[in-house]
């Protein structure tokens, strides 16, 4: 029975023969979403060869043998032992493979692992994603309901965060942020997707702040951005509260504005519409409010395997949009010394619009 890992496979080999080249992975998103296996990068080489016909090949530590035989439908499974020097195997499998003179290599591969390979074939070298990123840029069924399940969980999350009320005030942002972990675990994530942001008051006003010791006030805007892994597809929200108390002035009239913002840029999404005219309708809502110089980022990024992917909503990508893309939503005005807004959903392209992959409250009362 032909899995859907294999049915990957075969249609990237379809485009390594466009491009005249074979491919050689290490432990990546990459490598799972062709064989199906999934391990995060160590000091071991351990590759997955995929030539441009023909039946792909595993290289791998003895250590991991049956584990990589177990999970992955490649039946090709070649090991080395701690005690061996894994060149002499690398040398091997690429004489048998008969591997031409270009390579598309991991994008992550670390340098240690093409320089071994440079050493045992004379090839050109290109990367991963340009065979790999056109299959992956839209989701099959399967990835669509891990992302809707993970998107579940962050709603899950945001909403017994909002519950705590004035009982946040007084937190640190590193410990709310604690808090948000335990509520994603809780609601059935596996892991966090990224680093947890709780950015309150001013720090808010910086887009990638994470979290600190900073007390969280009565009246603090607080920008909560996160999400967690699901069966490998992650989630990836953003509301801007107020736990209790009133906000400072103007912070209604421009978290009003993002609102605006992130809703007339969902509406325009749909097949046929580029990225940039997605970030055009966000910026424009943000720049007749005045507050266009303070969008100081991308309106979105596409969301699969990894957190940021193809494709990108931003100015000068005149990508279409295609049914079965997904990506994130998130307009954002930042005040420097005062406080941020940002709202983030996850939406995917249908057949004649978009499906949010979040539902909560977008307004900034708890």
């Amino acid at each position: 029975m032909t899995t859907v890992f294999e049915e990957r496979t075969r249609r990237a080999q379809e485009r390594l023969r466009d491009a005249d080249a074979d491919l050689v992975l290490f432990p990546s998103h990459n490598l799972f979403y062709l064989s199906g296996f999934a391990e995060h990068p160590g000091e071991r080489h351990l590759l997955l060869f995929v030539p441009r016909d023909g039946d792909p090949t595993f290289l791998v530590p003895s250590l991991y043998g049956e584990q990589v035989r177990e999970t992955s439908w490649v039946a090709d499974v070649r090991t080395w032992d701690d005690d061996e020097d894994p060149r002499e195997q690398l040398a091997s499998v690429v004489a048998d493979l008969d591997l031409g003179d270009r390579l598309l290599v991991d994008d992550t591969m670390h340098a240690r692992f093409t320089q071994d390979l440079a050493a045992v074939h004379d090839a050109e070298t290109g990367l991963a994603s340009e065979v790999l990123a056109p299959l992956r840029v839209r989701k099959d069924e399967a990835e669509l309901d891990a992302l809707r399940r993970a998107g579940a969980v962050a709603d899950a999350a945001v909403e017994e965060v909002r519950a705590l009320g004035a009982d946040a005030v007084g937190t640190t942002e590193r410990e709310l942020a604690r808090t948000v972990e335990r509520a994603l675990v809780d609601a059935g994530g596996e892991e966090v997707s990224f680093e947890v942001h709780t950015a309150s008051g001013p720090n808010g006003a910086m887009p990638h702040h994470t979290h600190g010791d900073r007390r969280i006030e009565r009246g603090d805007p607080v920008v909560l951005d996160f999400g967690a892994y699901l069966d490998h597809y992650p989630s990836d929200q953003t509301r801007t509260v107020v736990f209790a108390g009133d906000p400072p002035e103007g912070f209604e009239a421009v978290h009003e504005v993002v609102r605006e913002a992130q809703q007339a840029a969902v509406d325009a999404v749909a097949p046929g519409v580029t990225c940039e005219a997605v970030n055009a309708t966000a910026r424009e809502v943000i720049e007749d409010a005045g507050y266009g110089e303070q969008f100081v980022h991308r309106t979105g990024h596409g969301v699969g395997l990894d957190v940021h992917e193809e494709p990108y909503v931003v100015a000068g990508n005149d990508r279409e949009l295609e049914p079965g893309m997904v990506f994130s939503v998130e307009p954002g005005v930042y005040l420097p010394g005062e406080f941020g807004v940002r709202i983030e959903d996850l939406v995917v392209v249908t057949g004649d619009g978009c499906e949010r992959l979040n539902h909560t409250d977008r307004g900034w009362r708890c």
